[in-house]
């Protein structure tokens, strides 16, 4: 019996807070989409409060010294209104567990087909069954919304696809350019916020005047902090000390377990054909990302 190191603990501790992080955001986005605030009001939350954090954090570490102006304009833009705004729109039209589903478990699919079409690499076995069961498995869920009576919701599904192109060419580029944390926070939340505040107050719609505060205190917390900055440390502590393989292990129970959240917080009902795409979803991803035990 092998006992794990305190940065191991620490680092499966990291990626299964991700896995709540990212399935908790999925529900209070949900939340978010019957309240009276406008998208424009929590892409305004999202960039301008962890602009909080993130201005000061930059104005120390100064990522951009390391960065071209074209990679600065590239990621700001695919981390930009454009790719949030899309999301926030699809939850108005499908529920949490769809955005489980077409926004993070599709992107080893897209990942796969971007390797095939830009960059001319053949996926091994392992992982075109994953892909296969993944791609049946949104067949299905999107067909079973539709006979259930949610005629809308292959809106938001294509809003939630647009949303997985945004962040797997995040991904990516990531990868390519070895971007560091800093240098995410400066591009996705510093320069964005910096663009899109004065327009989201001069003429954008907001509904924040009619807000209470508990979804404003929720969604500012959520939005503006969590996923941004929270979510990533998380998901740099944990590639650093269990392996970017045994942290997309974990991260494959992010569509399963925002389906659940939907049904316990938001009471959302998922019939057994709904259970058996995440099933099979989830085997797909399991499939798809353990392709080694162990990173280098």
């Amino acid at each position: 019996m092998t006992t794990q190191s305190p940065s191991q603990i620490t680092g499966f501790a990291a990626a299964w807070s991700i896995v709540f992080v990212w399935s908790g955001w999925l529900v209070v986005s949900r939340l978010a989409a019957d309240s009276s605030l406008t998208i424009y009001d929590l892409a305004a939350m999202r960039y301008g409060l962890a602009a909080l954090i993130g201005v000061p954090l930059s104005l120390y570490y100064k990522p951009w010294r390391d960065l071209t102006l074209t990679r600065i304009a590239v990621i700001s833009f695919i981390l930009g209104p454009v790719y949030i705004l899309s999301v926030f729109s699809a939850f108005h039209y499908a529920p949490a567990a769809h955005g489980g589903i077409f926004m993070n478990g599709i992107l080893p699919l897209i990942s796969i087909l971007f390797g095939i079409f830009l960059f001319r690499t053949r996926p091994g076995p392992r992982q075109v069954l994953g892909a296969a069961l993944i791609l049946v498995s949104t067949v299905v869920l999107a067909s079973d919304s539709f006979a259930a009576g949610h005629a809308h919701a292959w809106i938001g599904d294509l809003l939630f696809i647009v949303g997985a192109l945004f962040f797997s060419t995040y991904v990516i580029l990531s990868e390519r350019w070895s971007l560091g944390a800093m240098q995410v926070i400066f591009c996705g939340t510093v320069v964005n916020a910096l663009l899109y505040l004065p327009v989201w107050a001069l003429w954008l719609p907001s509904g924040l005047a009619d807000a209470s505060w508990q979804p404003l205190l929720l969604q500012g917390i959520y939005q503006g902090f969590i996923p941004n900055l929270v979510g990533l440390i998380f998901i740099a502590h944990a590639s650093r000390n269990i392996g970017n393989a045994n942290t997309s292990i974990i991260l494959a129970a992010v569509p399963g377990t925002g389906g659940l959240l939907g049904v316990v917080i938001l009471g959302e009902t998922l019939s057994p054909l709904s259970m058996l795409a995440i099933a099979l979803l989830t085997i797909g991803l399991l499939i798809s990302v353990r392709r080694k035990k162990k990173d280098g």
